[in-house]
């Protein structure tokens, strides 16, 4: 139950708008330091920019080509942290550059790229790089367009296949520590009294209750809302009036788009960093979940930000790029089993400089510049790097506090669902539930929660019937369904199927699976009849607004009309 009346009553040191993987770090690192912390998310965990990512914890290789040396070594020191406290999250990946005359940069500059690489991670665990002259390369890669090629090179970066899940685990770790974190739950405005704001109003997305969040003396407000940065402060009230507590945009965001399609002809083993055959914009084909994730596109956006979906262009652009660097695939529109697309929360730059040279370094900015003491928002971050961005965060709130700084605790603690297969919990809780539930779904249930699997698998103790598989297609089983809503604070089908496990990214967009996890949440949930077939209804208008390709909306349509 959300207590609204207690946090109204509760002094907060530190108040977090966004509850992003940034915002939810942050929440960490502050709780596990002893500061009182509350997090406010107007959607639920991830489900803006945090989501919509390529899911590869990278150092960036092309950031060496801007000189952004600084921000290629904090991305690979953070891949190793990674590695190490979220290893059921986070895993090694190997990543195949191809090499063009016309097209790529010198087969020398890779080269030297390469060795850099290894050179800024000087304390990495995963092997290092190695080139393939063409001859090697053609017969590792034999499905590869050949049209100039003269090499390759393959190296090791990271891979969250659950990103979404990176975030509820730090979200889950900052609960644990004290913090209050609420999603659903929007910032609607900013009370400033002299140089302070001094209290968030708010409103319970799912109840239409508001409330107030008050700051204790020397409270900070972190706005970490991505996209959403300016927006926030634009919510500023002083004497009743509404006002901005900053002076210019600070963000410049741009869309990047992705399609996920099933294995195809000369579909590779390993990643593929490519650069268009058409354009020289780099991509990536990866491997993902037995199916292949394509992407991205980055085009300047300035659209609604709640409502962003790749559209028809770039889901053509995506096929063709990748038919023109794997002939043998011939991938059409009818192949695409998921789309999806998010903005990137870039810094503001004017229109017409490239957007691939926009600098992916974050910047924390201090609106003390502009009026107001206790504000400090984010501008930018990777997926790669929220750890770290928490780190400094919670650092720069201490600083302006002037409170005593302690040891970041975040570098060393691992995970809540930290755990390596070969762990003999793991062993156990196998054994214990194999003639329950397949190998298949046991090995599944671990890669997605970890550690945590256990108490999935033990709702089954008590009600069987969850043992079962929620789709024949899929192991995930229905207890994940209970878990996600009685654990992992889902309030949806949309919670439930496309952050908490990724059915909606494998089975038709999730629409197959509705009935049966409707009437999961009747027996086990205790929902209505009309409280489901009302969320059946909102998560057919969220994967149309955002996911279901407009072609093929355009199509059912026709089909509907002639009918």
């Amino acid at each position: 139950m959300r207590d609204f009346q207690n946090i109204a009553n509760t002094n907060y040191d530190l108040i977090i708008i966004g509850g992003g993987v940034n915002g939810a770090a942050t929440a960490r690192d502050a709780a596990l330091r002893g500061l009182k912390t509350i997090l406010l998310e107007k959607s639920d965990y991830a489900s803006g920019t945090s989501s919509w990512s390529t899911r590869l914890i990278h150092g960036g290789l092309r950031y060496l080509e801007y000189f952004e040396f600084s921000l290629v070594r904090e991305s690979l020191r953070e891949r190793e942290i990674l590695l190490r406290t979220a290893p059921h999250l986070v895993k090694p990946l190997m990543l195949t550059v191809p090499v063009y005359g016309d097209r790529s940069r010198p087969y020398w500059k890779i080269q030297a790229g390469m060795f850099l690489y290894d050179i800024f991670s000087y304390d990495k665990t995963l092997p290092s790089h190695r080139m393939l002259p063409q001859g090697k390369f053609h017969q590792l890669f034999r499905y590869l367009d050949q049209d100039g090629l003269k090499g390759g090179a393959q190296y090791y970066d990271g891979q969250a296949v659950y990103a979404e899940r990176l975030c509820l685990e730090n979200i889950v770790a900052a609960t644990e520590a004290g913090a209050t974190c609420l999603n659903y739950t929007e910032v609607t405005k900013l009370v400033q009294e002299g140089s302070q704001i001094t209290q968030l109003q708010c409103e319970d997305k799912l109840t239409g209750e508001t409330f107030t969040v008050q700051g204790s003396d020397r409270a900070t407000i972190i706005n970490t809302t991505g996209p959403w940065v300016d927006e926030i402060c634009q919510r500023g009230q002083e004497n009743g009036k509404t006002i901005s507590i900053s002076n210019q945009p600070k963000i410049g965001g741009t869309k990047g788009s992705h399609i996920v399609v099933p294995p195809f002809s000369g579909a590779p083993d390993t990643a593929l960093y490519v650069e268009a055959k058409s354009d020289g914009r780099p991509f990536f084909i990866v491997p993902w979940l037995g199916m292949y994730l394509i992407g991205t596109t980055d085009l300047r956006f300035q659209g609604n930000l709640d409502q962003v979906k790749a559209d028809n262009e770039e889901i053509d652009y995506l096929l063709q790029e990748t038919n023109l660097i794997i002939p043998s695939a011939q991938l059409t529109r009818d192949d695409i089993k998921f789309t999806y697309s998010g903005v990137r929360p870039l810094p503001y730059t004017p229109p017409g400089q490239k957007t691939g040279s926009v600098s992916r370094k974050h910047i924390l900015h201090d609106h003390s510049k502009e009026g107001v003491n206790n504000v400090i928002s984010l501008i930018g971050g990777k997926l790669t790097t929220f750890r770290h961005v928490g780190e400094e965060l919670v650092e720069a709130v201490l600083k302006k506090q002037k409170r005593k700084h302690s040891p970041c605790p975040t570098v060393k603690t691992p995970f809540p669902g930290a755990i390596v297969p070969s762990d003999e919990k793991v062993t156990a809780t196998v054994n214990q539930y194999r003639d329950r539930v397949s190998l298949a779904t046991l090995d599944h249930l671990f890669t997605l929660y970890g550690a945590r699997a256990t108490n999935v698998l033990q709702l089954t103790d008590e009600y069987p019937d969850l043992a079962n598989p929620i789709s024949p297609q899929l192991p995930d089983i229905k207890a994940q369904i209970v878990y996600a809503i009685r654990h992992e604070f889902a309030h949806n089908f949309i919670d439930i199927l496309r952050r908490r496990t990724t059915i909606a990214m494998q089975l038709n967009y999730g629409l197959d699976v509705l009935p049966i996890v409707g009437d999961i949440l009747e027996k086990y949930c205790g929902w209505s009849q009309q409280g489901v077939e009302k969320a059946q209804q909102e998560y057919y208008q969220y994967m149309t607004k955002n996911c279901i390709p407009d072609y093929v909306l355009e199509e059912k349509e026709m089909t509907a009309t002639k009918r």
